[in-house]
């Protein structure tokens, strides 16, 4: 069972891990150069100054609240929330402001980091509160994706490496996830990933498998459900947008998006020219004939563009009045696109700050030219907590090699020959050691004879020591292959390694489901999570559990 009063930790810095692009870079560390396209900083006089926007804005009066809490009361009893939902949907209609954060609906919760979002917005929401301006987590469930392929499996640690656990759903290409029901196959699933848990909790985090992902649930009603049950206690709101009542409070919106269509590509295309003068890249390409609506034809979820005086979807084809009226009878047949999503989330909710991975800060960099158009305010952005866990029997190996987290960053060749110089027998280790210090001892007592001969003679004798050291290192390295050809520990020892902490060349948080972690140090590890995450939570955590 997980103790916090015993956990190590080491940071690093988000702007070191691989794959750290410019822009999200330079958010981190240098705001003020990127303040242009966000509408407040990434600290706490960032999301106060956003909270009192929200709370002088008529929009978002407690009066105005009735409709979207009614509809959030009803989803979260559906998802089998508990009474703390519940209390924080009475304070969110009182007039609490929301910190918002969401991910798609991967199976079995998907990939870490949904975790690691939810912590977050669940520390700043308390540390807001803390300040004196009432705040509540809510999770936004991407129930509208339609990339089936992202969400329909997990990768769960396995005694031979990570395992792909999926659920294929055959048949539901391009329709909503949230729409796709999860079928027979969902057993099986259940029953492989009950099998790989072990620990004090696995009893009780398999049991939520089973009464959250049944055939009848879809993928977004049962990410859902499992999110009520791993949250217990803690008060998170979730939302589901497929909800039509939901579509309904967004329909002025969806109207903007027909009606000033053209206005806004023009916008973005401008936001783009201005990102990459800057020497950033916009995350989202944006064409002339875009528009930022999907539109749902029989279940499919088609981008809607403009053809000259026109929209097409698929292969249908209509005016501007014919949207509008369709927007009339029926709202949910429309859907926002990755940069309207977010607008169509803070126009219906009180939102302060929105906890973003670094994918969807470079999102909102674009974005905040139509947040400026159609709404008027823009939401503190804050990245989200990340965590690389490191169980106990992985730090053994660790030590084993004398390895730090980073070195599993430096790539494999990297890895592979440190852990090559640890891997001798001691005895023969212990020979390698000896030899090198013959080396630089013999080389040494040359310096001073070679100095008075001919100093240029010194720069020679760097270079011999230099290609002496260098060939008895190689030496050592085929002696560990050699050693390791023998045995397959090395081989062994490095897989166990890469595919705890660096799984498929990935951190850990963006491949492996948390669950498997949750099982085997208990809820403890949640609240311990919850405590690192927040406002000014900028490094990546290795924490040794």
């Amino acid at each position: 069972m997980y103790d916090g009063d015993s956990m190590e930790c080491h940071c690093i810095r988000l702007t070191e891990l691989p794959q750290t692009t410019r822009l999200f870079a330079t958010f981190l560390d240098d705001f003020s150069r990127v303040a242009e396209f966000y509408s407040h900083p990434p600290t706490m006089e960032g999301i106060v100054h956003a909270a009192e926007e929200v709370k002088s804005d008529p929009r978002y009066e407690p009066g105005a609240r009735t409709v979207i809490v009614e509809m959030l009361h009803d989803q979260n009893r559906s998802f089998g929330t508990d009474s703390s939902t519940e209390r924080n949907l009475e304070r969110l209609a009182a007039g609490a402001v929301a910190i918002v954060t969401g991910q798609q609906v991967g199976l079995f919760t998907g990939p870490s980091y949904t975790i690691y979002k939810a912590v977050s917005a669940l520390r700043v929401a308390q540390q807001l509160t803390e300040r004196g301006i009432d705040a509540v987590p809510i999770f936004w469930l991407a129930t509208e994706d339609h990339d089936l392929a992202e969400i329909n499996h997990c990768w769960w640690p396995g005694p031979d490496g990570p395992q792909r656990i999926e659920v294929a759903a055959a048949g539901a290409a391009g329709r909503s996830v949230g729409r796709v029901p999860l079928g027979e196959e969902v057993r099986a699933a259940v029953r492989t990933a009950s099998a790989l848990l072990d620990g004090p909790a696995a009893e009780e985090i398999s049991r939520a498998l089973d009464e959250s992902y049944r055939p009848e649930e879809t993928f977004g009603s049962a990410f859902g459900r499992l999110m009520a049950r791993l949250f217990a206690g803690q008060g998170v709101i979730l939302v589901d947008p497929l909800d039509a009542r939901l579509h309904r409070l967004a329909a002025p919106l969806y109207r903007r998006a027909v009606e000033e269509s053209e206005s806004l590509v023009r916008d973005l295309l401008a936001r783009s020219k201005a990102l990459d003068r800057n020497g950033y890249h916009a995350q989202v390409k944006v064409a002339e004939r875009s528009t930022l609506l999907f539109w749902n034809d029989d279940g499919q979820r088609l981008p809607l563009r403009r053809r000259g005086e026109k929209f097409v979807a698929g292969s249908a084809e209509f005016s501007s009045a014919d949207l509008l009226r369709a927007l009339e009878g029926a709202p949910e047949a429309f859907s926002a696109n990755v940069l309207l999503r977010p607008v169509v989330q803070d126009a219906l909710l009180p939102t302060a700050a929105y906890v973003a991975g670094p994918a969807e800060i470079a999102y909102f960099a674009q974005a905040e030219a139509v947040y400026r158009r159609l709404l008027g305010r823009m939401p503190a952005v804050l990245p989200r907590a990340g965590f690389t866990l490191v169980e106990p029997h992985v730090a053994r190996l660790l030590k084993r090699y004398g390895l730090e987290f980073r070195d599993l960053l430096g790539g494999r060749q990297h890895l592979r020959a440190k852990m090559e110089r640890e891997f001798l027998s001691r005895e023969l280790a212990r020979q390698f050691v000896a030899g090198e210090k013959t080396i630089r001892k013999l080389l040494g007592r040359l310096r001073l004879p070679l100095e008075k001969l001919d100093k240029t003679l010194l720069g020679a004798l760097e270079t011999s020591q230099r290609k002496m050291l260098y060939h008895l290192d190689r030496l050592r390295g085929k002696a560990a292959r050699a050693q390791n050809f023998r045995t397959g520990v090395l081989d062994t020892h490095e897989r166990q390694l890469t595919g705890a902490l660096y799984p498929h060349h990935s951190l850990q948080e963006r491949t492996l489901c948390f669950l498997p972690l949750l099982a085997r140090h208990g809820p403890g590890l949640l609240a311990e999570l919850a405590k690192r995450a927040g406002i000014g939570a900028t490094q990546h955590q290795v924490l040794f559990l």
